[in-house]
């Protein structure tokens, strides 16, 4: 089952994506990098991938985003554990290591993981998310800027036809 778990130890906050990690997972993610930006104390961030078998570009540009979040707000770097080439390569592939350091080496200390809040979100939020984590992704690097142009100009549209809904006549 596709789940992400939390921990936090001293001020070290590991979030841990098992399974096959796709949009549905989305806001329980936004929900957590929301809470993360209240936080007073965080020292440290790890994503922990060493369970992730999949992971789609909506949960790698939320993971973008928390990345950003560390550096901006706590003036630190996310890590990300990563034991799989295959994750790896996919990380690499989406400029990942411009927000995060990126580590096979799995973690050695021990914290007692809980799922995180399963979150609804309507049609409406979830399309806000997938482009806003498709436009941080975009924004890491051209070759991303190449790969989510046409995307991120679709999820424009079809969000602007929702946000404004226009009738048609004959």
């Amino acid at each position: 089952m596709s789940q992400v778990l939390y921990a936090e130890k001293a001020g070290y906050h590991v979030l841990k994506f098992v399974s096959d990690v796709r949009l549905s997972l989305g806001p329980a993610i936004s929900g957590f990098l929301s809470r993360l930006r209240e936080l007073e104390d965080c020292r440290g961030m790890v994503v922990d991938l060493s369970e992730t078998e999949a992971i789609d570009s909506t949960a790698l540009g939320l993971i973008a985003k928390l990345g950003i979040c560390c550096r901006e707000t706590f003036a630190h770097t996310l890590s990300i554990v990563s034991p799989r080439q295959d994750i790896t390569r996919l990380l690499q592939s989406m400029a990942m290591q411009e927000v995060s350091l990126i580590t096979s080496e799995p973690l050695t200390a021990r914290a007692r993981l809980a799922e995180l809040p399963r979150e609804v979100a309507s049609e409406e939020v979830l399309l806000k998310q997938v482009l806003e984590a498709h436009k941080v992704l975009m924004g890491l690097n051209e070759d991303n800027e190449t790969k989510f142009k046409d995307l991120i100009e679709s999820l424009q549209k079809e969000q602007n036809g929702k946000a404004s809904p226009v009738a048609k006549t004959g």
